[in-house]
């Protein structure tokens, strides 16, 4: 990273739905001064309207971003990527140049809420992840230069 620019981080999960838009969400909320964040996905599933409800119950509004594919976003040089599952870390891109990759996993909120018998039960999960991640991000950038 050069003293110019931004240290600049990619978030990465499966399909770009809910864990990664969160970890983007907050880095814009908690750290932008320091850190350019970009979220994208191995697939592209479409932002879940779950995971945009519990983070604007954190007075984060995630609403305007949206699913990606790594290959769609601008920005291709990254300083960090951050996988925030398994699968996304074992189908991990290969990204040119000095770029560092940090593995932070975090339950799935859709495969955990996937028997709630009602939206509220359902949140349960999406907020515990969230807040999860806020406190990652909240870390940052000296977490990922730390093994996990």
């Amino acid at each position: 990273m050069t003293q110019d620019r931004k240290l600049r981080v990619l978030f990465l999960c499966t399909g770009n739905s809910c864990r990664s838009q969160m970890a983007e969400g907050w880095t814009k909320q908690l750290r932008a001064r320091e850190i350019e964040s970009y979220s994208a996905g191995v697939e592209k599933h479409g932002l879940n309207p779950l995971a945009v409800k519990a983070m604007a119950e954190a007075d984060v509004d995630i609403s305007s971003q949206a699913s990606s594919l790594v290959e769609e976003l601008e920005v291709q040089e990254f300083d960090y990527v951050v996988t925030l599952c398994g699968h996304a870390n074992e189908h991990c891109p290969f990204f040119p140049g000095p770029v560092k990759r940090v593995h932070a996993g975090f339950d799935d909120p859709p495969a955990l809420a996937k028997d709630a018998a009602n939206e509220e039960e359902a949140l349960v999960h999406y907020r515990r992840v969230r807040d999860e991640i806020r406190d990652f991000v909240a870390a940052m950038p000296g977490n990922l230069d730390t093994p996990a």
